[in-house]
């Protein structure tokens, strides 16, 4: 399954996971792989913007999407370098203008992301100018990314506690990355596509986390037609979808799932009733997506 994407997770990476032992609940001895976290602090130039938890992979374009996604940088933005120090566990962002937002740190908000994410206050203000394409969505391809990518090798499976973000093209997921926080996962991807100037307009998102306010609006700054995901919404997130136009479905398992946003996207050339339905509630036993 690994070759099914362009970038994929490496769930044997011995940095993101290590062995704890503990008792189960008949006092028998146990050892499970855990998640690791790491701190990493992001400067865009001489200033220090943020300090994410993170698992700590791909540190340059966490760095780069989260910049992008807070309307730090523009999508043609010259960036001369980024630099990881792994000793310092930091990465510096450095572009060809300066740059100066000491009063948008001032303004931030606390979301409802695991891992304590942080949306800048004015952040809202650059959906304004924001018109996403008209791209079609076929059910077909829901139906795909969703088995290629739950029975997909993954950090999820190996030790949970973790969340997915994919960058699907059709019925092709092309870049999955994962974190603690659903919000470092989906600027992961945002980073990626600044990286490779990667164009949008044909693009899926699928979470495996709830669609709230803060994933609505990063996959709109990205220029993302259309989000989908295993989980629920917020009641936000829905009426931001709606104003933008983006396409919104949530509760993919097996052959449902629901639209509550830019269903004039979609294209209905899939029988449910020929889709295999899913078993259970969670593609690992005992797991649940936050």
């Amino acid at each position: 399954m690994a070759e099914e994407f362009l970038i994929g997770p490496d769930p044997a990476d011995p940095r993101l996971t290590r062995a704890v032992e503990g008792v189960d609940h008949t006092g028998a001895a146990q050892e499970i792989r855990v998640v690791m976290e790491r701190p990493l602090t992001i400067y865009l130039n001489r200033q220090e913007i943020v300090t994410a938890m993170t698992i700590g992979d791909y540190p340059e374009y966490l760095a780069l999407g989260f910049l992008r996604n807070q309307g730090m940088l523009s999508p043609d933005e010259e960036v001369t370098g980024v630099d990881f120090d792994a000793e310092l566990e930091t990465v510096v962002v450095r572009t060809a203008r300066e740059t100066d937002y000491e009063e948008k740190l001032q303004k931030k908000t606390r979301t409802s992301g695991c891992a304590v994410g942080t949306v800048f206050g004015d952040m809202m203000e650059g959906l304004e100018g924001v018109a996403l394409p008209r791209a079609e969505l076929r059910t077909s391809w829901l139906y795909a990314l969703a088995k290629k990518i739950n029975t997909a090798p993954s950090l999820y499976l190996e030790a949970g506690a973790i969340h997915g973000t994919v960058l699907c093209q059709g019925d092709r997921p092309l870049v999955y990355m994962e974190d603690v926080g659903r919000h470092n996962a989906v600027d992961k991807i945002a980073g990626w596509m600044m990286s490779e100037r990667a164009d949008a307009a044909d693009k899926i998102l699928y979470t495996t986390g709830r669609l709230t306010s803060e994933m609505v609006i990063k996959t709109a700054m990205m220029g993302i037609p259309a989000l989908a995901s295993r989980s629920g919404f917020t009641a936000w997130g829905v009426e931001i979808a709606r104003e933008v136009g983006l396409t919104l479905i949530g509760r993919m398992r097996g052959q449902r799932f629901i639209c509550l946003s830019g269903a004039e996207r979609l294209v209905w050339d899939a029988d449910p009733a020929q889709v295999a339905d899913e078993p259970g509630r969670a593609r690992r036993k005992g797991a649940r997506h936050d």
